[in-house]
């Protein structure tokens, strides 16, 4: 069996960076991409071995970048099983009492939205080729309604481009996931839910692995994946 290729974007930290490691040490060949150049080559330094990481920095809303990743990853290793379209950003907004700038939630937008459909452009067509598997990180955020929220609105938005994407391909062998995890342990938690409780990175990367691994006759379409305790309103 030839060995498998997985490709996960916002790897530089939290859920992106525990997956990484994790099929690191299941043998998979890994291409990471995230902003942070620096962060991406740390972490592809510690991924060594016989089946070293391989960094290729970049912003999954500009398709240059994303040619680059995917003609990089075809370069590098000649196939790709699995595609995990995990970056993307979250910034507090209110329509009516606003404090963040326009230009930051164009940029919230762009990567939660734009970024994983021009990452499924790219790959879906060489996931084919190996009946692979395309996952997107959404949230239980995008199940809700969050009085003034921006970003709940974009992870609506991946769960309809996953169900578009999947009745497009689904005669190809393609499957396809949503991920959808309440509050997880990244570092990034707004202030005033700092104290509720949280998932680790690395229960995200279990359900990315329970997707991926399932039998070829089983698709799993949605994981949402809640810690314990967390309200089911937030």
């Amino acid at each position: 069996m030839p060995e498998r290729v997985v490709v996960i974007t916002g790897a530089s930290s939290g859920i992106g960076a525990r997956t990484a490691r994790e099929a690191h040490d299941r043998g998979y060949h890994v291409v990471l991409t995230a902003r942070s150049a620096d962060k991406l080559e740390s972490l592809a330094a510690d991924l060594r071995g016989p089946n070293p990481a391989c960094a290729v920095p970049g912003d999954t809303s500009r398709w240059a970048d994303v040619a680059r990743l995917r003609d990089t990853a075809l370069s590098a290793f000649g196939r790709i099983d699995a595609v995990f379209a995990n970056a993307g950003q979250w910034i507090p907004t209110s329509f009516l009492n606003p404090t963040t700038e326009p230009d930051d939630w164009r940029n919230m937008v762009l990567a939660n939205v734009l970024g994983p459909a021009l990452i499924a452009r790219a790959f879906v067509p060489h996931l084919v080729v190996t009946k692979g598997h395309l996952v997107f990180t959404g949230s239980v955020a995008g199940r809700i309604v969050v009085p003034g929220q921006l970003y709940p609105a974009t992870k609506w938005a991946i769960t309809g481009m996953a169900q578009s994407i999947r009745a497009e391909i689904a005669h190809t062998g393609v499957k396809t996931t949503v991920i959808q995890p309440g509050l997880v342990d990244t570092g990034t938690a707004a202030a005033d839910r700092s104290h509720e409780p949280m998932l680790d990175p690395g229960a995200i990367a279990n359900a990315f692995f329970y997707a991926i691994d399932q039998p070829g006759d089983v698709d799993v379409n949605e994981i949402v994946i809640r810690p314990a305790g967390q309200r089911p309103d937030r």
